[in-house]
């Protein structure tokens, strides 16, 4: 009698027990599960696994059908079916960065098994700057450069030597900024995508060797004249060689306070001669700065 009663009891236990093993199994996502008579989808590969707004992902395998979609969680996607093995999407530009789950759902409702994707931080691209090199007196819309690339966005940041600058997003393609007041010489030039994707960095010469344009008359008075000399990067206290004669400098005086240097601006000096004759003939004209850089030499045909 007891035996009996002890067989019972592990039988009614039995179906519970089965109930509970079933109930701790994993599930398989009903999506990933073709109808019966529809063939599923299989995928091999995926290339690249990641890639950065806008880029192109190709996937191969099998089941693709004629029309697809891929979707990067809940963004559905337009893609491309080629030769029945290859679907080929666009990651959408206004994606943000991160980790999404990535999978294919046929036109008959049929979805392949999910995939981890991972979108990244839009890189930009720096490949050029108009103008690449200024000069180191240039005013206003003079300092004014064009970074010229690709994957700008509104949010980008232009670092110059390393630091924020303010900048103007111009397009994708362009960025314009005004360069600052810094020394003479290489700069690196960058464009930064938050959070922290950064360009390759360009170089921004500001020239500081002065220049001669030309050299023309001036004033005449009474026992001098004035000879305009007209160019770039003129630095305060700049002297004039004259046929190897040193005349201004940081005193503006030379050849016992007669030859006189004035600095008009840093494009502009004029230089008071006082001639021994009336007679014309060729001088040979150098404007060199305080720091020593020299302009190249100029022939003047003058008193």
């Amino acid at each position: 009698m007891i035996r009996a009663f002890f067989v019972l009891l592990v039988l009614l236990a039995l179906p519970l027990t089965t109930t509970a093993l079933a109930a701790e199994r994993p599930r398989r996502m009903a999506s990933a599960t073709a109808p019966t008579g529809s063939p599923a989808i299989s995928i091999l590969s995926i290339i690249p696994a990641q890639a950065e707004p806008g880029g192109r992902v190709l996937m191969s395998g099998s089941g693709f059908g004629s029309e697809i979609s891929a979707f990067l969680g809940s963004v559905e996607i337009p893609a491309r079916v080629s030769d029945g093995k290859l679907v080929e999407f666009t990651v959408p530009a206004r994606l943000q960065p991160g980790l999404y789950v990535l999978y294919l759902k046929r036109a008959d409702g049929v979805s392949s098994r999910p995939y981890n994707f991972s979108i990244l931080p839009l890189r930009p691209v720096l490949s050029g700057l108009s103008p690449d090199q200024i000069g180191a007196c240039s005013q206003g819309r003079e300092r004014e450069v064009l970074a010229q690339g690709r994957s700008f966005t509104e949010s980008s940041l232009l670092l110059f030597d390393g630091a924020g600058i303010r900048s103007r997003f111009v397009s994708p393609e362009a960025i314009s900024f005004t360069v600052p007041a810094v020394s003479g010489g290489l700069h690196q030039i960058v464009v930064k995508n938050p959070p922290d994707s950064l360009s390759q960095p360009m170089a921004l010469t500001i020239e500081t060797r002065p220049e001669i344009s030309q050299v023309t008359m001036g004033s005449e008075h009474v026992n001098y004249y004035e000879l305009i000399i007209e160019g770039k990067n003129f630095q305060q206290g700049a002297s004039i060689y004259v046929d190897g004669q040193r005349i201004g400098g940081k005193v503006g005086v030379g050849n016992g306070n007669r030859e006189r240097l004035i600095y008009g601006d840093c494009g502009k000096l004029i230089y008071q001669r006082h001639p021994y004759s009336s007679t014309s003939k060729e001088l040979r004209i150098q404007v060199v700065n305080p720091d020593d850089e020299a302009s190249q030499v100029v022939n003047v045909t003058a008193p």
